[in-house]
C-alpha cells in the first residue's frame, strides 16, 4: 500500500476542491504512477497554470511551479530546455490548456518536446466562474451560456494527435487504475505526451446541467465511456454522446531537446 503522505505537503491541507470533484482521484493516480516508476522528488518538476486542477501543484512535495493562466506549457518548456534530464509534468485543465493556452498546447505537440501533460477535462471553467470552455458540449449550460452553449467543442486528444504528439491517451476517474497505466506510460514516453482525464465538476457543471452530484457524474462517465476497440466498430451516430477511452497514439518521433542539442553541437563543430 502506497504511503501517499510522503509525496504531499501536509501543511497545505485541507484541500480546496469541492465535494464530489474528481481532481483528488487524479492526484492519487499520478502519485501511484510516479511511485511505480521510482522517480525521486528531485527528478520531477510539476508545472500548473490557473484553475481547479492547477491547484494540485500546491499539494505535492516536488519541484513545482504554479504559473499564470494558460502559460503552464510555456513555463514547462523553459524548464525542459534548461534541465532536459528532468521529468517535466504539466497539470492543467481544459480551459487553461486549450483556450488561453491553446497555441502553447499545439506547438509543444508539434515540437514534440519531452513534457507529460495531464489534462483534467471537466467540460467547464470551474474555479474561475463556470464559464463555457472549449470542451463544453454543445447545448450545455454555463454561467456565460445560461440558455445553452451554441459552440462546437474541441476534441482535445485529437488535437494533440494531429499536432504531432508522441503519446495520447484518454481515461476517466471512474477507471482510476487504468488511468494509472496511462499516466505511467506518458511519463516514460520520450516526447510530448498527453493524458486527457474526464473528471466531474458537480458544482459548476453538474448543478447547472442537472446531472447530479459527483457520484452521479462518475456513474454517467462509466455509462457513456467506450474503449477504442469498441468505438472502431461503432457508427458516428452511435458515438455521438460517448467518451472514447484508451491509448489513442503511441509512436516514435524525434524529440525537440535532442534535436536542439544536436544543432548546438553541429554549430560548435562548424565554428571550431
Amino acid at each position: 500500500m502506497l504511503d501517499y503522505n510522503k509525496y504531499l505537503r501536509q501543511q497545505k491541507f485541507p484541500l480546496i476542491w469541492c465535494a464530489g470533484c474528481g481532481d483528488g482521484i487524479v492526484l492519487k493516480s499520478m502519485l501511484r504512477a510516479i511511485d511505480k516508476i521510482g522517480l525521486s522528488k528531485d527528478e520531477i518538476c510539476m508545472v500548473s497554470g490557473i484553475g481547479c486542477s492547477s491547484r494540485l501543484t500546491g499539494y505535492v512535495d516536488f519541484n513545482t511551479l504554479h504559473t499564470t493562466h494558460g502559460r503552464a506549457i510555456a513555463f514547462a518548456t523553459g524548464v525542459k530546455m534548461a534541465k532536459p534530464e528532468m521529468h517535466v509534468i504539466v497539470v492543467t485543465g481544459d480551459g487553461d490548456a486549450t483556450a488561453i493556452g491553446g497555441n502553447h498546447y499545439i506547438h509543444a505537440a508539434r515540437r514534440n518536446i519531452d513534457i507529460s501533460v495531464i489534462l483534467f477535462n471537466n467540460n467547464i471553467y470551474g474555479m474561475t466562474g463556470g464559464q463555457v470552455s472549449p470542451t463544453t458540449p454543445i447545448g450545455s449550460r454555463a454561467s456565460t451560456a445560461p440558455f445553452g452553449n451554441p459552440e462546437n467543442s474541441f476534441n482535445i486528444s485529437g488535437l494533440a494527435e494531429a499536432a504531432g504528439a508522441s503519446f495520447v491517451a484518454r481515461g476517466t476517474v471512474h477507471d482510476a487504475l487504468i488511468l494509472d497505466k496511462y499516466i505511467e506510460k506518458a511519463i516514460r514516453k520520450k516526447g510530448f505526451s498527453v493524458v486527457e482525464v474526464m473528471t466531474p465538476c458537480p458544482t459548476a457543471y453538474g448543478r447547472r446541467n442537472r446531472i447530479g452530484d459527483g457520484v452521479a457524474m462518475i456513474k454517467d462517465l462509466k455509462e457513456h465511456s467506450v474503449s477504442v476497440r469498441k468505438a472502431s466498430k461503432m457508427s458516428e451516430e452511435e458515438l455521438n454522446d460517448k467518451v472514447v477511452t484508451g491509448i489513442l497514439v503511441d509512436r516514435e518521433r524525434p524529440e525537440y531537446t535532442d534535436n536542439y542539442n544536436k544543432l548546438i553541437e553541429r554549430v560548435k563543430g562548424s565554428n571550431s
